[in-house]
């Protein structure tokens, strides 16, 4: 959408990057887009768009930060949520190749490597693990590390392509 809008010259994505890391200085920033990442990964919403947001704003390291802490927030509220499912959603998430690969190998190393895989759907691992009632300090930890990892290779190559805008 913002090379499309670059394009038709409605927005000049330089000055749109100069004054939004003006505001990137203060810290309430970084909690807004924590909470609001934590609140849209809670209900199985795109939380992943804010690497869109941090990456280009902040260094890699603190991008990764807030992309793992927003994360992790939001799936620990997702985690804990599953337990209201309805019906149809239990379904839904029980289908899943998640659920079924949790169910077969509820365990740190799978939980880990489901968050580091490219492109794998945070709403399925943070739901399914709810429901099947993983061990909460391997959910949070494997979340911690592996968005992290994941984030910070994400956000350099943005962070680098931002800052050559600039």
């Amino acid at each position: 959408m913002g090379v499309i809008l670059e394009f038709a010259e409605i927005v000049d994505v330089q000055e749109l990057l100069t004054i939004a890391r003006e505001y990137a200085q203060h810290w309430w920033l970084i909690v807004v887009l924590i909470l609001l990442q934590a609140l849209l990964f809670s209900f199985a919403l795109a939380g992943s768009l804010f690497l869109w947001i941090a990456a280009p704003l902040y260094p890699p390291a603190m991008a990764a930060f807030i992309l793992a802490i927003g994360g992790t927030l939001g799936g620990l509220g997702a985690y804990f949520l599953s337990r209201y499912l309805t019906q149809e959603w239990r379904q839904k998430f029980e289908s899943s190749h998640g659920y079924k690969l949790l169910r077969s190998q509820d365990n740190f190393y799978t939980l880990f490597a489901l968050r580091v895989l490219p492109a794998f759907p945070h709403a399925a691992i943070n739901f399914s693990a709810g429901l099947l009632k993983a061990k909460l300090s391997h959910f949070i930890i494997a979340a911690l590390l592996g968005i992290a990892i994941k984030s910070y290779l994400y956000a350099s190559v943005i962070y680098a392509a931002s800052d050559d805008l600039t």
